[in-house]
């Protein structure tokens, strides 16, 4: 249960994240490279089709093409997941929680101290939940990081808890 993180406060739902499974999940980002990464924006809805639409074209005229690598590529995603350092954005968990119209702060509870941020900051955060392909039992169970990357190098550690008041 020391692996828990709950989310209470100032929301409709109180919930609870347990940063051991997000490993399997499709979210979860590289922290090496995810604050040098220039932030790309999403590409627009037409653009997307597009998209779609040229490669169901190909699809119909030339078949089903399978990479010849496709195999080398899942051994090396395999690999990246067993020595990866990774975190997860807060901001859907936040928004599952529904923070209550007068909610305006976010405070992270550590096992030393007590530090408060703007909520909107907090949507921007990543947790950093595992290092070298290791889950983050010393100081963890996850790591606070700022969305700008500020405190990449010196992340809040130790959190015990979330409080959206």
């Amino acid at each position: 249960m020391e692996n828990i993180i709950p989310i209470t406060g100032k929301v409709k739902f109180s919930i609870t994240l347990d940063p051991g499974v997000w490993i399997f999940d499709d979210r979860k980002v590289d922290l090496l490279t995810y604050f040098s990464e220039t932030k790309q924006e999403e590409q627009n809805e037409e653009d997307e089709i597009k998209k779609i639409s040229a490669y169901w074209d190909r699809e119909i005229q030339e078949g089903a093409v399978f990479p010849p690598t496709l195999k080398t590529e899942k051994t090396y995603e395999k690999e990246k997941v067993i020595n990866g350092t990774f975190g997860m954005r807060l901001e859907p968990f936040l928004r599952n929680a529904e923070p209550l119209a007068d909610a305006t702060t976010f405070i992270i509870v550590t096992e030393h101290k007590e530090i408060q941020i703007p909520l909107e900051q907090a949507y921007e955060a990543v947790l950093g939940f595992s290092k070298d392909g290791k889950p983050l039992k010393e100081d963890g169970p996850v790591h606070f990081y700022f969305g700008d990357g500020s405190n990449q190098h010196e992340p809040i550690t130790h959190i015990r808890k979330f409080i959206v008041s």
